[in-house]
C-alpha cells in the first residue's frame, strides 16, 4: 500500500557555519559552509504536515575539479536543488506516491543535468533534498517512524524497476527486520588533524571544551573505529600512518578497526598498489593493514569505472576490499563497480534515498548469494539536529553498524543552532545528545557508540518539529548568491 499526496511550494533557508578548525580532505580544506534548509508541506486528503531537511554544502566533494573554485561550484549545486524542487511541485500538483514522484523527478532532472554537463553527484543532490523533505513530511503525516513506513512500503517502492536483479524482492526480504539501536562512531582523521596534543601549536588550539587531537578524542569518546585520509603522496602518508598506527594501538589496546579513504588522490590503481604493498609489509604498519575493513575510492571518479579497471583489479588478487564513494553518482554505477571488481559502495543521504535503498538491497542480495557486497556509512560532516539524525535513521534501517561521523568533531556540537532547538532535541533525544558543561548540546558518545533508539521512534529521525523561520529565508533567485 502506498500513500498519495500533493506538495506545496518548497521554501529555502540558510545558516552560515564555521568549523572549529579546518577539515582537510582531498583537494579541499573546509572552514566555512552554507547549511541549507529545505521545507515543503505534504498534503493528503484533509491533512497536511511540514517536511524539512537540511544539508551542508562543502567545497570540492560533489565536484572534485581543481580548475574551479567553490564560488563557481556552489551555484551549480543550488541550481540543481531549485530545478529538482520545481519539478517536484509540478509532478505532485496532483496526488502521487513517493516512488512515482521520485521516478518522474529523477528522470526529468537527470536529463536536464546531462544537457548541462553537471556532475552526477551535483544532479543527485537536488533529487535527494526533495526526497528527504517529502519523506520527513510523509512520516509526520502518517505518524509513523521511518522504519515502519519502509517495512509497510508506504512509499510504493518498486526495486525491480531500478535494478532487474531485484525483481521479486522488497525491503523486507533484504534489509534487517528491525533498525539498529546503536552504532559505532567512525572517527575521521583528516589530513591536517593533530594526532596528539603536542602537535598543536598555541595559535591552532581551539580550547572550546571539546577534544581536538586524535589521542584526546579517543580517550574522551572511547573510539574504536576510524577513517584515515590519504594524501596520495607516500613520503607524507607513510610516516603519518606509522605514527597513527602506534597511537591507535596504544590508546585502544589494539582493539580498533579502520577504513582508508584514498580521496581520489591516486592517479592509478598501480600507484595505490605500490603504497599498499609498502603498508602491508612494514612491521610498524602490518597490524594497521590487517585491521583495515575497506579502502574507499583511491582513484579519481573520472577513471575509477573505466573498463581498464577490470584488468587492473584482476591482476591484484590479494587487494584489500575496495569500494566506491564519489564514483557512486548515478543509478547503475554500483552494479558497474561490482562488475569491475569492487567490493561495494558507501551510503550517504546526499546521494539519494531511493537510489541508496536500491543499492543497499542490491549489495544485500549479493551477500545472500555468497558474493562481496560491502556497504559503509559515510557523511559530509553532517550537522545536527536535522541532517545528522535523518542520516542515522537511514543507517539504522540499513543495518550499518559503524558510521563516519564528522560533524560532532569539526563543529562545536549544536552551538550554532538556536537555544530552543538545542533544548527541544535534548528533551526528545536525550539518549543521543547531552549538554556540555559550557551549556551547548552535543553528541553523546559512550564507548565509541551513539544510541539510535529515540531516532528510530521519531518520524524521520527528528522529533519534535523544528521551526526554521528564524534562519535567513531565501528566494529562489537568491540561492546562487549564498
Amino acid at each position: 500500500m502506498s500513500d498519495l499526496f500533493t506538495l506545496s511550494p518548497f521554501e529555502f533557508f540558510v545558516l552560515r557555519t564555521r568549523t572549529r578548525f579546518p577539515f582537510r580532505y582531498g583537494i579541499a580544506s573546509m572552514t566555512e559552509v552554507p547549511h541549507l534548509f529545505v521545507r515543503t508541506q505534504v498534503h493528503s486528503r484533509s491533512r497536511r504536515a511540514s517536511g524539512l531537511t537540511a544539508e551542508g554544502l562543502p567545497p570540492k566533494w560533489f565536484t572534485k575539479n581543481p580548475a574551479t573554485t567553490f564560488e563557481q561550484d556552489l551555484p551549480e549545486m543550488l541550481a540543481s536543488v531549485v530545478h529538482a524542487t520545481e519539478l517536484a511541485e509540478a509532478v505532485a500538483s496532483r496526488p502521487v506516491s513517493f516512488f512515482d514522484l521520485w521516478r518522474e523527478v529523477h528522470r526529468l532532472h537527470m536529463a536536464w543535468a546531462d544537457a548541462r554537463a553537471l556532475a552526477p553527484l551535483v544532479a543527485e543532490l537536488g533529487v535527494a533534498l526533495v526526497e528527504r523533505a517529502v519523506l520527513d513530511g510523509l512520516c509526520r503525516l502518517l505518524a509513523e517512524p521511518l522504519h515502519r513506513v519502509l517495512s509497510q512500503n508506504r512509499l510504493g517502492l518498486k526495486l525491480g524497476e531500478i535494478y532487474t536483479d531485484l525483481q521479486g524482492h522488497d525491503l523486507r526480504t533484504l534489509l534487517p527486520e528491525s533498525p539498529l539501536e546503536s552504532c559505532f562512531v567512525r572517527h575521521t582523521i583528516g589530513l591536517g588533524d593533530a594526532l596528539s596534543v603536542g602537535e598543536l601549536v598555541a595559535e591552532d588550539r581551539v580550547n572550546d571544551g571539546l577534544p581536538q587531537d586524535l589521542e584526546t578524542s579517543i580517550r574522551a569518546y572511547g573510539l574504536r573505529y576510524f577513517k584515515i585520509k590519504l594524501s596520495g603522496m607516500p613520503e607524507r602518508d607513510l610516516p603519518r600512518l606509522t605514527d597513527l598506527a602506534h597511537i591507535l594501538d596504544r590508546e585502544t589496546g589494539g582493539q580498533f578497526f579502520v577504513t582508508v579513504d584514498g580521496n581520489e588522490n591516486f592517479i592509478s590503481f598501480g600507484e595505490f598498489k605500490d603504497l599498499w604493498d609498502r603498508i602491508a609489509t612494514r612491521d610498524a604498519l602490518k597490524e594497521l593493514s590487517r585491521q583495515t575493513i575497506v579502502v574507499e575510492q583511491p582513484v579519481h571518479r573520472d577513471r575509477a569505472l573505466l573498463e581498464s579497471t577490470r584488468e587492473e583489479l584482476s591482476e591484484w588478487p590479494d587487494r584489500p576490499p575496495l569500494i566506491i564513494d564519489e564514483s557512486d553518482g548515478a543509478i547503475g554505477d554500483v552494479p558497474r563497480a561490482l562488475d569491475l571488481g569492487y567490493a561495494g559502495a558507501s551510503y550517504k543521504n546526499c546521494k539519494g534515498i531511493v537510489k541508496g535503498l536500491a543499492n543497499a538491497c542490491l549489495l544485500a542480495a549479493r551477500r545472500l548469494s555468497g558474493k562481496a557486497g560491502v556497504l559503509t556509512g559515510e557523511d559530509l560532516c553532517n550537522l545536527g539536529p536535522i541532517a545528522v539524525q535523518q542520516d542515522l535513521a537511514m543507517m539504522a534501517v540499513l543495518g550499518v553498524d559503524h558510521v563516519e561521523r564528522n560533524g560532532h568533531h569539526y563543529y562545536r556540537g549544536l552551538s550554532m543552532m538556536p537555544d530552543d532547538w538545542q533544548d527541544a532535541v535534548l528533551r526528545t533525544h536525550g539518549d543521543f545528545y547531552t549538554r556540555h558543561e559550557s551549556g551547548f548540546v552535543h553528541l553523546y558518545i559512550e564507548e565509541g557508540r551513539v544510541s539510535l533508539r529515540s531516532l528510530n521512534r521519531a518520524p524521520f529521525g527528528v522529533e519534535p518539529q523544528l521551526d526554521v523561520t528564524g534562519f535567513a529565508p531565501l528566494e529562489r533567485t537568491q540561492l546562487a548568491r549564498i
